[in-house]
C-alpha cells in the first residue's frame, strides 16, 4: 500500500505553513504597528489640542497637565519641548500681566495653580498677588530649565528646530503669544 503523503509532500506543507504562518505574522504586525501609530498620533493630537485650548482660555495649570500628560505617554524630545514652551508661555503671561500692573489677576493665575476642587471653595487658598507672581515665576523657570535639559539631552538638533519656531512665533505675536503654540506644531 502506498503512502498517502510521502516524506517530500509533508516537507513542502510544513514549509508552507511556516510561509503562511510568517506572513501572518507580518499582516498582524503591520496592522498592530499601525494601530500603535494611530494610536501615538492620537494621544498627541488630544493632549496637545486640549494643551491649545487651555493657553486660549488662560488655563495655564490645564495646560501644563495636558503636555505632562503627553509626555508621560509619548516621551520624546518635541513633547519636553512642548512642556518647555507652555511653562514658558506661563511666564510670559505672568510677564505681561506685571508690566500692565494687574496684580488681580496675577492672583487669579495664582489661585488656579493651587485649586484642589470643591473643598476649595469653602476654604480658599490665598496669596499676595505680588508674591505669588515670584512663587510661580521661579517655579516655572526651574520646571521650564529642567524640561530643556531632558529635551537637549534626547534630540538636540528637533531641540533647535522647534525654538527657532517658537522664537519667530514670539516675535510675529509679540503681545499674545503665550495664549497659542507656533503654527507649524499642528496642535
Amino acid at each position: 500500500m502506498r503512502a498517502i503523503w510521502s516524506m517530500k509532500d509533508a516537507s513542502l506543507l510544513g514549509l508552507s505553513m511556516v510561509v503562511l504562518g510568517f506572513w501572518w505574522l507580518c499582516v498582524a504586525g503591520i496592522g498592530w504597528a499601525a494601530g500603535v501609530s494611530s494610536y501615538q498620533v492620537a494621544q498627541k493630537t488630544d493632549h496637545l489640542h486640549r494643551a491649545k485650548i487651555y493657553l486660549a482660555a488662560g488655563d495655564y495649570r490645564r495646560a501644563i497637565e495636558a503636555c505632562e500628560q503627553y509626555v508621560d505617554e509619548a516621551p520624546s524630545a518635541e513633547a519636553y519641548v512642548y512642556l518647555t514652551y507652555v511653562y514658558h508661555a506661563t511666564q510670559g503671561y505672568l510677564d505681561w500681566l506685571a508690566a500692565r500692573d494687574e496684580w488681580a489677576k496675577i492672583g487669579q493665575l495664582s489661585l488656579s495653580f493651587v485649586y484642589q476642587g470643591a473643598r476649595d471653595l469653602v476654604d480658599p487658598p490665598d496669596v499676595l498677588a505680588r508674591m505669588a507672581k515670584e512663587l510661580l515665576y521661579e517655579g516655572l523657570r526651574q520646571q521650564f530649565d529642567l524640561a530643556a535639559a531632558m529635551a537637549n539631552r534626547l534630540d538636540r538638533p528637533t531641540v533647535d528646530r522647534l525654538w527657532q519656531q517658537q522664537t519667530a512665533w514670539k516675535q510675529k505675536h509679540p503681545e499674545t503669544w503665550w495664549a497659542s503654540v507656533p503654527e507649524e506644531w499642528g496642535w
